[in-house]
């Protein structure tokens, strides 16, 4: 389980790369940013399966390519585009503070899951947590006022439930299912999920290009784009999910979703480095408090024995 949870730290580093990339690439649409990594995604997964792609495809079940299809759509597509959408319209403190939720959304979810510790033991890491989740949002709301009509902060409000609950269900889903899924390695998985992505991505490159005039197409370095997204296919996507399926498969549900937290805390240390300034006061006790819940987590999870967990043969790939 230690392994899961460094490689769920080392995902989370990967990961909040993906919050500056909006706001350096601001003069594209959502859906061009999220077609334009996905797209990217997808050639280097086919790159990297490349010398084995036809006998791995030939293994594949009809409940994997469903798999993969239901998880590139929602742990990846539909929940960036939802994302996108929600900062877009209502801002960025209400989309992070409903999207911020996360953790405890699979917490409660997976509670009923192999190898999950009771819920009432713990209530205390999550109350850690969710204060934790506040403070980085009343922060944001404090440093980053919307400035938007009723009607643009409800459908922004919608977009962001929406993206929470398709990271929510996917992270429970994949990690289900690699666990009743050992043949797989974790690489493996992650190539075969990029270049599903791909493939839907390409089925959307129409709609999201096909018009690029527009009041700010004067300011689209389309070289940067394309630079910067695949830099984002490459270490948040590739990189990235294949440390999350190693922790997917070694750590059980409830605890998966704390480690989403590492996610936030990288987040808000780019989001510093980007901006030239230290952390404020609120975001220093948020970072106090997740790491301090994601700790307690791990406790109460170590302390039950959640070695037994992991497959029968199932190995860091």
């Amino acid at each position: 389980m230690g392994i899961g949870v460094l490689c769920g730290l080392l995902a989370g580093a990967m990961w909040g790369i993906v919050f500056i990339a909006p706001a350096y690439l601001s003069a594209f649409t959502p859906l061009q940013l999220t077609v334009g990594r996905y797209l990217a995604y997808g050639v280097i997964a086919l790159v990297l399966l490349a010398p084995r792609l036809r006998a791995l495809l030939a293994s594949l079940s009809r409940a994997d390519l469903y798999a993969l299809v239901r998880h590139a759509l929602a742990g990846n597509l539909v929940y960036y585009v939802l994302l996108a959408y929600g900062v877009q319209y209502a801002g960025v403190g209400p989309t992070s503070l409903i999207v911020g939720m996360v953790p405890l959304v699979v917490t409660l979810l997976g509670r009923h899951d192999h190898g999950a510790v009771p819920l009432r033991r713990m209530l205390a890491p999550l109350l850690l947590v969710a204060v934790g989740i506040a403070c980085i949002n009343i922060d944001t709301f404090m440093h980053a006022p919307v400035d938007a009509s009723g009607i643009a902060i409800a459908g922004g409000v919608l977009c962001a439930t929406g993206a929470l609950l398709c990271w929510s269900w996917y992270a429970l889903d994949n990690a289900r299912y690699l666990k009743n899924n050992p043949r797989f390695g974790s690489s493996e998985w992650s190539a075969l999920y990029g270049l599903a992505t791909g493939v839907l991505s390409l089925v959307l490159a129409p709609f999201a290009f096909w018009d690029i005039s527009g009041p700010v197409a004067g300011e689209r370095d389309w070289t940067v784009f394309w630079a910067c997204n695949a830099l984002l296919a490459l270490g948040a996507s590739v990189i990235g999910n294949h440390f999350w399926n190693v922790a997917s498969r070694r750590v059980p549900v409830t605890l998966t979703g704390q480690l989403i937290l590492f996610e936030t805390l990288f987040a808000l240390l780019y989001g510093c480095i980007y901006r030239g300034a230290g952390p404020r006061p609120l975001e220093l006790a948020a970072i106090a408090l997740l790491i301090a819940g994601v700790a307690w987590s791990v406790r109460l999870h170590g302390a039950v024995g959640n070695d037994k967990i992991i497959s029968p043969g199932a190995e860091l790939h």
